[in-house]
Order: structure tokens, then sequence, then C-alpha cells
């Protein structure tokens, strides 16, 4: 039998912002997936490349800043060049900031691993009327260059076919460091790893000779080698300080050998033009207005009903744009204005999903199925969901407008103009990183954390990244708040304004969470946080759809598999008595789920919807324990529980899915608009979903866990109950106001003493 040939495998190395997934996208396509490294729940993505004369493996590596084991990254990145071995590295240079870039290139250089650069954004640096010298960079490298634009796909096939060629032969490393002090001790050192059999010998030398502490631990041997070598020698400069050394060498050796290759031109408008848009959009006043009204801006084009609030504003009611009563009624919009791009979709969407159910209930209905079978196939499963796949259109216009502003580079701003405040809640700016990627999904976002020095700052990060709320939270704003508004009979409608300002909540609890904990228990020193700007780029629209098509994907798995499962659950445990005995829709309040639901829901009274919703408001606390194991369980469980509760009450409510389910709900139980909202921030910030849990779990100890826990639940229970009883009574917010008073006191009297104790044992 023919031995099949082993494919190759390429690694992508560069800098964070350098376009490395970007490239990557180019390269793979619709072939890449998502998995974790070895040992660690740090997201690996790889993909395939079938753009050269034969198919190989691309890893796209974290993005780093050098090779040093400073950060998990790194060392993640490091471990996986010299332990995994890849065929050949790409290594991604952003060529609009070469010197810096250029600088991890020369780490990198020091492997044995073939190396092909890819100076990327080449035709952003010429529109600044700049140019890079590529064959003259490339002799001085003496590694194969390639000038590339991963955004228009400039120059990728010429850079997979030099890769393919490089990963073919064999390389050994060289390093830029020949003229320092230690250049003899480096080659002693590297002679006598190579003897030991230790691939890359040239690299783990200098790291040694620098004093690495996992290198020093691998090797003892050429560690205490090393250490007497070293002993003996010391810079004017420096002193023994060898690692700075050898980064001042290597920027010294790029700034006299590399960049006469860039070629600088005396047109600088695109800069300048950069540096004006930057005067106002990191203004220390403006900023974050902007910021405000930029998310407002994405809200109202994803949520809103009234589109650029053109009810009312050009015509008395809005009839003037009103579609009442033709073909376009409940697509763009009835009364009351135009709906937004995002509810058009959604409402597109919505359509489909109703003609299927109503084409398989009356299917279901001519072919005689039993009334059970009927309810379990149209409202267990279908409804439910239908009732979360409704919402995927909204989801993906929220996550491009997101994907936009990251890859345009305005969210770098973002986190250097709340770096300011951050520094005063106690947090340095680099804690934004992680927390502004809850808003995608709070399990990478946990693991980012690691890239924070104190560990205190880490857990208290942890503990708020999930009220930065992810997409999964998303259908239960946009559902609670459309029904709320559409209940209330608002004309136009504000639901946009509503999600927007849970989204603030969230980002608000999560501050004053922060002040909180970093006041009291978690008191720790602050590291220094560097954070370079990146230029501003034009999104690439093909990078945007793999984004939305990488997001819809996972939603959609989702959906039919741990939701799916959830749904079903849900409808049996709400259809069967505790003797296993089947009950309709008009008498499920004797069913399991039920009884359960009932045992629960005072428990949520102080919250408004607890007993104070009488015989069917057990629905809303059963809703948040089932989001437990995924948060758009939480509108699965009314899409397949609106239609049993209605059913006594209204049947014309019945089969609804999505808004229209937690509308009839809204209608059955009596909920007020105070306990509504007072269920969006529950649900909000208490307790993630399992998967979320776990990764708090593995990220902090037993202990910092099992406090994390009562923390979400505390903060969820107490936030939601403001805002319910001070909805309902507005003159309670002076007793909530003498609470966090006497709170806040105790703490600086806490403080001051703790303060007091220091400076005694400092001046001991």
């Amino acid at each position: 039998m023919k031995e099949r040939k082993k494919r190759l495998t390429v690694a992508l190395a560069g800098n964070p912002n350098c376009g490395k997934t970007t490239l990557f996208n180019a390269l793979t396509g619709a072939t890449a997936h998502v998995g974790n490294w070895p040992g660690v729940t740090v997201d690996k993505r790889e993909g395939v490349c079938k753009k050269g004369r034969e198919p190989f493996s691309v890893v796209d590596l974290p993005g780093i800043y050098s090779l040093s084991p400073y950060t998990p990254e790194e060392v993640i990145a490091r471990n996986y060049i010299l332990d995994e071995k890849p065929d050949c590295i790409i290594n991604i240079v952003d060529s609009t900031n070469l010197e810096r870039n250029l600088y991890l290139t020369t780490q990198i250089m020091e492997t044995d691993v073939p190396v092909v650069v890819a100076l990327n954004m080449c035709d952003e640096l010429e529109k600044t009327g700049d140019k890079i010298d590529v064959k003259l960079l490339g002799e001085r490298l003496d590694l194969p260059v390639v000038g590339i634009s991963a955004v228009t796909g400039k120059g990728i096939k010429e850079l997979v076919d030099k890769t393919l060629s490089a990963a073919t032969r064999k390389r050994r490393g060289i390093s830029v460091l020949s003229d320092t002090v230690l250049s003899e001790a480096v080659a002693d050192i590297a002679v006598k790893l190579d003897e030991e059999g230790v691939p890359s010998p040239l690299f783990h030398a200098i790291k040694i000779a620098e004093g690495d502490s996992l290198e020093c631990e691998n090797h003892k041997k050429a560690a205490a080698y090393a250490a007497k070598l070293t002993s003996k020698i010391t810079d004017e400069t420096f002193g023994n300080d060898w690692e700075a050394l050898f980064a001042n060498a290597r920027y010294d050796y790029i700034t006299a050998n590399y960049s006469p290759a860039l070629t600088v031109s005396g047109r600088n408008g695109k800069r300048k033009l950069s540096e004006k848009i930057d005067r106002v959009l990191t203004n220390k006043w403006a900023g974050i207005p902007i910021f405000i009204a930029i998310l407002f801006a994405i809200f109202h084009l994803t949520f809103s009903e009234n589109f650029l609030f053109l009810a009312g504003a050009l015509g008395k009611n809005g009839d003037w744009v009103s579609f009442e009563g033709t073909y376009f009624e409940g697509l763009f919009g009835s009364s009351g204005g135009i709906a937004s791009p995002g509810v058009i979709l959604a409402n597109l969407l919505a359509g489909i999903t109703d003609a299927i159910s109503g084409g398989v209930s009356n299917g279901l209905s001519s072919a005689g199925t039993a009334e059970w079978a009927q309810g379990f196939v149209v409202d267990g499963v279908l409804g439910g969901l239908f009732s979360v796949m409704s919402f995927l259109p909204q989801i993906l216009v929220l996550f491009m407008f997101f994907s936009l502003l990251e890859d345009s580079g305005y969210m770098a701003r973002v986190a250097f103009i709340l770096d300011r405040i951050f520094r005063r809640l106690g947090l340095s700016g680099r804690a934004f990183m992680p927390m502004i990627m809850g808003f995608g999904c709070s399990v990478p976002a946990m693991v980012n954390t690691r890239t924070l020095a104190d560990e205190k700052e880490r857990a208290a990060t942890v503990r708020v990244i999930p009220f930065f709320s992810c997409g999964a939270k998303l259908p239960i704003l946009v559902a609670c708040a459309g029904a709320l508004v559409s209940v209330s009979g608002i004309a136009g409608g504000f639901a946009d304004m509503i999600t927007m300002l849970m989204y603030l909540l969230g980002i608000v609890t999560a501050f004053v969470a922060v002040v909180i904990m970093r006041k009291t228990t978690m008191r720790g020193e602050l590291t220094p946080f560097i954070m370079e700007l990146p230029n501003y780029r034009r999104p690439g629209v093909k990078n945007t759809l793999l984004h939305l098509w990488d997001k819809a994907k996972h939603f959609v798995k989702k959906a039919f598999t741990v939701i799916l499962v959830s749904t079903i659950l849900i409808w049996f445990f709400s259809h069967f008595t505790w003797n296993w005995n089947y009950v309709p829709d008009e008498r499920m309040n004797e069913s399991i789920l039920a009884s359960v639901g009932m045992l629960v829901q005072p428990i949520f009274t102080p919250l408004g919807f607890g007993s104070q919703l009488g015989v069917n408001g057990w629905v809303f606390a059963v809703a948040a324990v089932t989001g437990l194991i995924a948060k758009e369980n939480v509108i699965a469980t009314f899409g397949t529980l609106a239609a049993c509760v209605v059913a006594t009450f209204n049947p014309d409510l019945m089969g609804e899915e999505g808004i229209e389910a937690v509308e009839a709900l809204i209608t059955a139980t009596g909920i007020s608009g105070a306990g509504v909202i007072s269920y969006i921030a529950f649900n909000m910030l208490t307790v993630p979903c399992f998967a979320a849990v776990a990764t708090a779990k593995a990220e902090l100890g037993k202990k910092s866990f099992r406090m994390t826990l009562l923390f979400w639940v505390a903060t969820s229970y107490i936030v939601a109950s403001m805002i319910y009883t001070i909805g309902v009574a507005w003159w309670s917010a002076f007793i909530w106001a003498a609470v966090w008073a006497i709170a806040i006191t105790v703490i600086a009297i806490i403080n001051k003493k703790c303060g007091s104790s220091r400076r005694r044992i400092a001046a001991a």
C-alpha cells in the first residue's frame, strides 16, 4: 500500500495588530477551525491552505512581541516553534512599523526553522509615499521576503510559493548579536548544546545567556556553564543585565542594517490625517461621549423599529412611512416608522420560521397525529429552536459592527481612552482587552486575563467579564426589550435605547464591582501598561464575512445541539406529572417543571418576577435557571412554554416565537416594566453559562472560584432588586443611597486603618 505523504505545517507568527488573522483567513478560507492548545484553554486556530502546488496546514500562533516567556501567549508560541518543529514560519511584519516588528524577526531567525518574512500592509505604506526595498531587506536578513496585502490578496500567491520552497530546505539559526560582549560566550554555549543534540542551539544559548528561567531549568548543565562564562564579563552601560543588553543590541542592529531598506518620503498627509482624527477620538473629554454615540448608532441600526427616528419627525404618527395592510407589513415595519436593517433581517427570518412551523403544524394535523406529538414537534422542538434562531440576524449585524470597529483600529483607541479610568479603578489598562473580548464570549476573555501580572487583578477581571454581555445574552435583551416596548405601546419603540442602556449597565456594574474589590479584598500593585495604537485601516470585506461565518456556524451548531436538547427536556418536563401522566397545555401547572418552578419562584419576589406574578409566573424563574446551561436557553424556554402558559389565557397568542413569545408571557403573567428590566439585568449579571463557569474554575483557585460564584449571584440579585424596587417605588432610591453611603464609609474606614498599619510596618 502506498504510504501517504505527510502534509507540511506552516506557523504564522507576528506582533498583535500586524494583520496575522487576516492573512490566516486569506490562506485558509473556510477550512479554518478552532480548538485548544495542548494543556491550556487558549484558542488554537488551524486550517489548510490550498493555494499552492500542494496543500499545507496553517497554524495561527498568538500575537506576540517577543519569544521571551513573560506571557502565556509568548510561552505557547515559543514552545510550538521549538517543540512541534513546524516545517516553516511565516513571520508577518507590519510594513508601516518596520523597526518594531523586526525585533521579533531577529529572535525567530535564531531558531533552525525555515522562515519567510511577509511584509504586510504594503498598500497602506505606499499610500503614505514610503517604500521598502524588498530585495535589499531580503539580502540583509538572509531570508525570503515578500510584500503582501492580506486584505486585498496582493502577493499571497508569491508568499505561498516561497513558503513551500523554504519548507523543503534545511536552515541553521543566525544571530544579529555578534558585536556584543557576550558573543563569544553565546557561541561556546551553543556548541555545548549542539554536542548534547539540542535543536536550535543558538536560540537556546542566547536565552540561557540572558538568564531565561525556563531555559536555565530545562538545560541545567549549559546554564551552569554559562554562569561561569558570564560571571567575569560586565558591560559599561548595562552591567550584568544581559537581557537589556541583547534588546538594545537588536534594535541597534535593526536601525543600522535593516532600516536603510525603508525609504521615507516627505509626503505624510495620511499620517497627519490620522493624528488629527486621534486628537478627536482620543480626547480625554470627547473620547468617551463619542464612543457612547458610536455604540448607540450601532444599536440603533441593529434593533430599532423606528429607523433614523422617521416616525413622527416627518409625518403625523409616522403614517407616511406605514406599511400597515400592505404585503410588506411585518417585514419593514407597520405604523410608527421603518424598521432598522437588523430588524428587517430578523423579520425576514421570522417569516421563514413561521411558515415552517405553520406548515409542519398543518401537516401533522392533516395526518391525524396525536395532540401530544403535535405539541412536542411544533411547540417543544420548533418553538424553542426557532425562538433562538430568530435572533441570529441581529447577532450577526451587531458582531459585524464590532468587528469593523476592531479591524479599523478604533477599539485600540477605546482601550487607550479607558486606560485613564481603569487606573483610577485599580486596574491596569491591559485589563480592558479581556473585558472587551467579553462582548464576544466570556470563555476566551477569561483565558486572556493570563496577560495580567497581578493575581488579584486577574481574579477581579475574571469576575466582571460576564458583565460585558456576550452574544448569547443578546436574545434575552432584544426579546425582553422589544416585548416591553410592544406591550407598553410606545410609538416607534425604543428597544435599541433599552438594549444599549442594559449593555452600559453591565459595564458600569463591572467598574463599580472592580472598585469595591480592589479597595477591599483584592488590593494589589498596578503593573505598567504600554500600548501602541495601530494605524487606521480599511476593514476587509472578505475578512469580515469570514468572521461572520464563524460566528453563525458556532451559533447554529449550539442551537442544534445544547439548545435543542434543552428545549426537548423542557417540553417533556412541562407536559408530564411526577406520576408520568401526560398533561395538555392548559393543565401545565400540574407538571414536574411547574412544581419545581413554583418552589423557587418566591426567591425572585424582591426582583419583580417572583410570587407577585401569580400562578403562571414560575416560567420566568425556570427560564433563568435553564439559562445557566446556555444563555440562549432563556428565550428557548420562553418559546417552548409560551404556547402552554397562554393556552387558557388567550389562544390567539399561541405558537408565537421570539419577541412575540415574551410579549405573550408578559401579558399572561402581568409582570411590570420594572420587573422585565430587572429580569434582563439579573440574567446579564448572574452566573454565566456552564462553559464560562468551567473556564473560571480553571483560571482561579478553588477558594477564589467559590467566592466568584457567590459574587455573581450576590451582584445580580442586588442590582436587579435595586432596579425593581426603584422602578415601582421611586422613593426607595433614597434607602438604597443610604445603604451604599454606609457601605462606602465602612470601606473608607477599613482602608484608612489598613493604610496606617502598612505605614507602621514600613517604618519599622
